[in-house]
């Protein structure tokens, strides 16, 4: 039985009051009963006491027992349990990557595209509380996942993601407003839009302002990242069919990077520039560090009542002094 704490420990000095119940009970015994002469106590000499005569005080020391035992019900005795309880406000997340026959040049280790996804399959594993979405763009743009919790579903369709997926180009726009088209119904008091890509707007019928203002309208946040080394990179030779020839060929980076940095000023984003997969990895951190999903841990404490076990098991002591006291020692006249 583990007590913690007393609801009224002020009323623990009763026990105090064992102590003049003792000194009464002891000077009662001492004073004895009715006393009987005899001439010599020499033929009592050597008689041992019975059990009877011991058996005497047992009423005294269950009675004792008994207050102490009352005493302490009277006081509350309680023990404690603590816990917690956790209020999750996750963020709403779509990643829309660019998915373009660009994203095979390989500049990054080992191509772009492949570093993009490690990066955000780790993204995606950091943030266990937040409902995340992909889509993929290239020449138009599509959802590969709506927004879930479901991480082993989204790591799964996040690596299926490819080049040559759907038409080349780079519909920067198109790519934009189906992520916010994914976010538009959304209750979350955060909405986020992160932007990868590696070119320059050339297709799509959304212009990427035109998509960066229905953002802004939604309350929807985009960071971007133009991915892509500076200077020249190299890029996987193909032959007049466009079949890959296994050579490369070095080519120009072209990064619209004032789009990126435009649409990110508009709705309240950051635009980052990648040049590898470890300056990518710590875009990814950064934004993970500024959007941090809300959580509230409430603690308390519940308290258990104990006193009920103590008065019972006083009152049978009592119940066992009478019993002991009325029958089991009780005295013919």
């Amino acid at each position: 039985m583990k007590i913690t704490q007393f609801a009224n420990p002020e009323l623990l000095w009763l026990l105090v009051l064992l102590l003049p119940m003792a000194a009464l009970y002891v000077w009662r015994v001492r004073r004895g009963g009715s006393a009987l002469r005899i001439s010599s106590v020499v033929p009592l000499e050597g008689v041992s006491r019975g059990v009877r005569y011991w058996a005497r005080h047992l009423p005294f020391v269950l009675r004792c027992t008994a207050v102490a035992l009352l005493v302490v019900a009277l006081a509350r005795p309680q023990n404690s349990e603590k816990g917690s309880s956790t209020t999750t406000e996750g963020i709403d997340i779509v990643l829309a990557m660019d998915v373009s026959t660009s994203m095979l040049a390989r500049d990054f280790e080992p191509d772009r595209i492949t570093a993009a996804k490690d990066v955000a399959a780790k993204f995606v594993a950091d943030r266990p509380n937040d409902r995340i979405g992909i889509v993929a763009f290239a020449g138009e743009s599509f959802t590969q996942s709506p927004l879930t919790t479901d991480r082993s579903t989204l790591q799964t369709l996040l690596g299926q993601i490819s080049t040559g997926m759907i038409e080349d180009g780079t519909a920067i726009g198109n790519g934009l407003a189906t992520a916010v088209n994914r976010l538009r119904e959304s209750d979350a008091k955060s909405k986020v839009v992160i932007l990868l890509t590696d070119g320059v707007n050339n297709r799509g019928e959304i212009a990427p302002q035109t998509a960066a203002e229905i953002a802004k309208a939604q309350g929807i946040r985009v960071y971007t990242i133009g991915v892509g080394t500076e200077g020249m990179a190299p890029y996987p030779a193909v032959d007049i069919y466009g079949t890959p020839t296994g050579g490369t060929v070095m080519a120009k980076v072209e990064i619209d990077e004032k789009t990126l940095r435009s649409i990110a000023r508009m709705t309240g984003g950051e635009y980052f520039r990648a040049t590898d997969k470890a300056k990518l990895k710590a875009i990814y951190d950064q934004i993970n560090q500024l959007e941090k999903s809300k959580v509230e841990v409430t603690e308390h404490v519940t308290y258990h009542e104990q006193y009920l076990m103590w008065a019972l098991a006083g009152l049978l002591l009592l119940f066992a002094e009478f019993l002991f006291a009325n029958l089991v020692l009780k005295r013919i006249p």
